[in-house]
Order: C-alpha cells, then sequence, then structure tokens
C-alpha cells in the first residue's frame, strides 16, 4: 500500500497486524506464551540491552499485547504505547517515571471517583502529592503549579457528568510551564477525541470500557505523543539520566520519542509488572475493530436519551455536553468533533431515595459499576463508584445525592427510552 495516511476506519481494523508469518492466520492470533526463544546468545543479549526490538518474556512484551499497542498509538496519532493490566495500572504506569518521593501532580477536580481516590490518597503511600483545581479556573491551575510539579492530568470527557476540558487551554499551561499534560481519553476514545492535537503528552485508557466494547476484559493503555523534551529541565531524571540497571543509558538521548515508551517496558513493566495478559488484548483488538461503529451509535443514542430527559418534568437537570444548553457546548466541535459521548448525568427530582429507587426499577439498563459497553448501563455513583469521597468532592465531581449516570449502549434508542420512562414512572410514584 502507498504511504498515503489511512483513515481512522482503516487504522482500527489493520494497524498492528499482518497476517502471521507462521501460518497467514489473519486475525491476530493468541500467543499464549510465557516466553520466547532466542536464536542465539548474540541475540538474546542484544534484547537485553534495547539494541533490538523482540519479545523475551511476556511480563515485558508479548505479540499479541504490542499488536494492541500499536493499533492504539496509530488510532491517537501517537509515537508508541504500552499496554498494562487496568485503567488504574496506566494511570501509574503514566506516572512512574515521571515522580519520586516528594513531588506532585495538578489535577482536575473532575475525575472519575477512583482515579480521584487513588491521586488522594494511594499516591501519599509513594510519597507523591496531587493538587486538585477546576481547570475551568485557567489561573487556579497555573497558581496550582510549583517547583515539585511534574505532571497535569485531566479527563477528555470527564466521568461521570460528560464535562469537556478545555483541552487546548490546558495544554497551553502545560506547555508554559514545560509540564507533561497526561489526559484520560477512556470515555472519549480517538475516535470522538485526540488529545495529543490539543497539546497532550501522553493519553492513558482504560482498554475495559469503550475500546473493547463488550464487557469481557480488563485492561488499560498509554500512549506517548514522543513530542516532550525529557531532557530539557532536568525535572525528569529517570529519562534523561544514566540508568544503572542498563550500564548507564540515558533513555531520552539514546532512543529519542520512543524513550518513555521503551522505559515502561524495560523498567515500567519490569518492575511493577501490570502486565495485560494476550487473550484479554486479543478480545480488545476485535473489539477496535468495530469502534467508530459503536461511538456513532453511541453518540447518537445519547443525543435522543438526553434531549428526552431534559424535556422530562421529572429531572431537574441533564449534564449531556451535546445539548445546546450545556455550558460545555462549545467545545464539542472544537475538543469532540464527532460527538459529545455516550456518558451523561442526570438529576432526579426527589433526590438520594429516588435515585435509588430509579436503579432498582430499570429492566433493560444494567446497574453495574462500568462504562462503555455495548449495553447501556446505569448506576448512582454517589452511593457507589464515588463514595468515598466528601460531599463536597462528589459535588465538584458531578456526583451529587440526586445525580445518576448513565452510559447509552447500543440498543433501539425509544427502548432505552422507554424503560427510563417506566423506571421514573415507578420511583417518582
Amino acid at each position: 500500500m502507498s504511504d498515503r495516511k489511512q483513515g481512522f476506519d482503516t487504522l482500527q481494523i489493520h494497524a498492528g497486524a499482518n497476517p502471521d508469518a507462521a501460518t497467514g492466520a489473519r486475525q491476530v492470533p493468541i500467543y499464549q506464551s510465557t516466553a520466547f526463544v532466542f536464536k542465539d546468545a548474540d541475540h538474546a543479549a542484544r534484547l537485553f540491552n534495547l539494541q533490538e526490538v523482540g519479545f523475551i518474556y511476556s511480563r515485558l512484551t508479548n505479540p499479541t499485547v504490542m499488536a494492541l499497542a500499536e493499533r492504539i498509538t496509530h488510532l491517537e496519532g501517537g509515537a508508541g504505547g504500552v499496554c498494562c493490566s487496568s485503567g488504574h495500572a496506566a494511570q501509574i504506569m503514566a506516572l512512574y517515571p515521571l515522580m519520586m518521593p516528594g513531588r506532585n501532580i495538578v489535577a482536575s477536580t473532575r475525575l472519575y471517583g477512583g482515579t480521584y481516590a487513588q491521586f488522594q490518597h494511594v499516591f501519599k503511600r509513594f510519597g507523591w502529592e496531587c493538587t486538585f483545581v477546576d481547570f475551568d479556573d485557567l489561573d487556579a491551575v497555573k497558581a496550582a503549579i510549583n517547583d515539585d510539579t511534574r505532571a497535569i492530568f485531566c479527563e477528555s470527557i470527564a466521568n461521570p457528568g460528560g464535562y469537556i476540558t478545555d483541552l487546548d487551554a490546558i495544554g497551553d499551561v502545560a506547555r508554559e510551564a514545560g509540564l507533561p499534560l497526561i489526559v484520560d481519553n477512556t470515555s472519549a476514545t480517538p475516535y470522538l477525541c485526540n488529545p495529543i492535537k490539543h497539546g497532550a503528552t501522553l493519553v492513558v485508557h482504560s482498554t475495559t470500557k469503550y475500546l473493547t466494547g463488550n464487557g469481557t476484559v480488563t485492561g488499560g493503555c498509554i500512549v506517548d505523543s514522543g513530542t516532550f523534551d525529557w531532557s530539557a529541565s532536568g525535572k525528569f531524571p529517570s529519562l534523561s539520566d544514566p540508568e544503572p540497571a542498563y550500564h548507564g543509558l540515558k533513555f531520552h538521548e539514546a532512543l529519542g520519542p520512543m524513550a518513555f515508551t521503551f522505559h515502561s517496558i524495560a523498567i515500567g513493566l519490569r518492575d511493577l509488572g501490570m502486565t495485560m495478559n494476550p487473550q484479554g488484548a486479543h478480545y480488545t483488538l476485535m473489539g477496535i475493530e468495530t469502534l467508530s461503529l459503536r461511538m456513532q451509535k453511541h453518540v447518537e443514542n445519547a443525543v435522543k436519551v438526553a434531549k428526552w430527559l431534559e424535556a422530562d418534568d421529572r429531572i431537574e437537570t441533564v449534564t449531556y455536553a451535546g445539548l445546546e444548553s450545556s455550558p460545555y457546548h462549545d467545545r464539542v466541535a472544537k475538543i469532540c468533533p464527532r460527538g459529545a459521548g455516550g456518558l451523561f448525568t442526570f438529576a432526579v427530582k426527589g433526590g438520594y431515595e429516588n435515585c435509588v429507587k430509579l436503579i432498582d426499577a430499570v429492566e433493560l439498563f444494567s446497574h453495574v459499576a462500568n462504562l462503555g459497553d455495548a449495553r447501556s448501563l446505569i448506576i448512582h455513583s454517589a452511593s457507589t463508584t464515588h463514595r468515598q469521597l466528601t460531599d463536597e468532592q462528589r459535588a465538584a465531581a458531578g456526583a451529587g445525592d440526586n445525580v445518576v449516570r448513565v452510559s447509552i449502549g447500543i440498543e433501539d434508542a425509544d427502548d432505552i427510552i422507554a424503560d427510563l420512562d417506566q423506571a421514573l414512572t415507578k420511583a417518582l410514584a
């Protein structure tokens, strides 16, 4: 094929995949092998010295997992990618080369509850700190940055409320501060949003969600833009300074745009062991083949359902950015030109108790702690995913007591609406 740039629909099927050299298998095989045979002693030495790309041990690299990493990297427009065991693992893997005790990150207040808890509590055990800021207040973001800050973190489309971050503005702040911007693109997927085009250095995913799309496996991925100068400031010695475990190799000097990716494999996966299994990678590869088709339907259905809810007098508010009434509607065309996703919240009149009744009354919706499935999903964040936060933190995250989160699936939109209608009737009877 020529060197012309391929479209998204082509890349989601073909990127990272070639017919198997040994058998001609068209689909990427599941390489269910712990280790891989070396050609000879010199070949083994070159692999361990990072002088040659290949496979050693599946904790580090595996052909099926690597095919998935390459596919997501192509879709995000990055230089390299690494897959790991979950979205939470991807967040730690992204920060691992950047941080050390006493360092901090600046993060948006609008984050998934589990991420908020990880950043606020778990990171302290590593000696890392996190300052949470409203990312609509750019002056506050700038003020939160100090000499110990090593990254800025946000979600492109925030979970649970569907808030869209102004990535261009935050990217400018990160660039002026000489810091990497890390964007969780799980809720948007690369079909709806390409954070790297808006200034992101690293993009993380919970591949568990829309990328797989069928609720079968957990996984995570980090994609590096390959554009950040890790040696410029002296703040990132893991990437710029000699690495003792590799005879003084300077990752950025030696590997350039691939420095972060190789470090994440050779050091991150080697030492943290947050490995994705090849069967899980296979499921996600198959899921991505239909990503654009599914996301189009998710968006189409979400618009219809959100408009119906907004017009219903049993509902107080709907947060979907795809609605013209949303304060973030103007960001859709700029940040997510193909639509505002399938995730949003709505506030039910009658508060907490009526939300619980609604959850218990749905029939088509599944009450699960997940999103991005082909099926429509529903949850009351205040009593589940955001339960560990304070009232103020839940409110800032968009998960108040009267709020229900929905992940709109790809069923018939009229059936989705009918289920919500009957459930609201029972809840508010």
